[in-house]
């Protein structure tokens, strides 16, 4: 399933642990069709979790083509990989090399590499790492159908 992600950026007051508050701006990732749908899930997922008022401060397109998430505990940051395939080219022979992003979650640097490597054994083509980043994101929150919902228009695309 192809994912569109967001990076929404939220602002609002924090309590530090030293019990200070502090106006903050946090990035989460939110899987979504349009902008104005990004918005709506960010502030249905965070709502919860913040008490007092906060804004959306930001949204922008994040061009993640993967996405590895792991289930342990330690794993609560988020890492920016940048990936390249080696293909070759029939004809001439000459080396291709094309670039695409995942974020993976982990533990730290060598754990993200380690869970890169993972996600990608399943697939055929040859890559190498480029960089491998920690991000600032706080939460990812991928698109999921709930089960009871059905599809608006069944029946779209066929004929009776």
């Amino acid at each position: 399933m192809m994912h569109t992600w967001f990076e929404c950026k939220i602002r609002y007051e924090k309590v530090m642990e030293n019990g200070m508050s502090k106006k903050v701006t946090e990035p989460y990732l939110v899987d979504a069709l349009s902008f104005t749908e990004a918005e709506s899930r960010i502030i249905e997922e965070i709502t919860p979790f913040i008490s007092g008022e906060f804004t959306v401060s930001d949204i922008k397109r994040a061009n993640y083509s993967e996405l590895f998430n792991a289930e342990e505990e330690a794993a609560d940051r988020w890492f920016k990989c940048k990936l390249y395939f080696i293909t070759l080219d029939d004809k001439s022979g000459v080396e291709k090399k094309t670039a695409t992003t995942v974020l993976v979650q982990a533990a730290d640097l060598r754990d993200a590499v380690k869970k890169l490597d993972e996600g990608m054994k399943g697939t055929m083509a040859d890559y190498v790492i480029a960089s491998v980043a920690e991000t600032a994101i706080m939460d990812v929150y991928p698109y999921t159908a709930e089960p009871d919902v059905k599809p608006e228009f069944p029946d779209a695309g066929t004929t009776h």
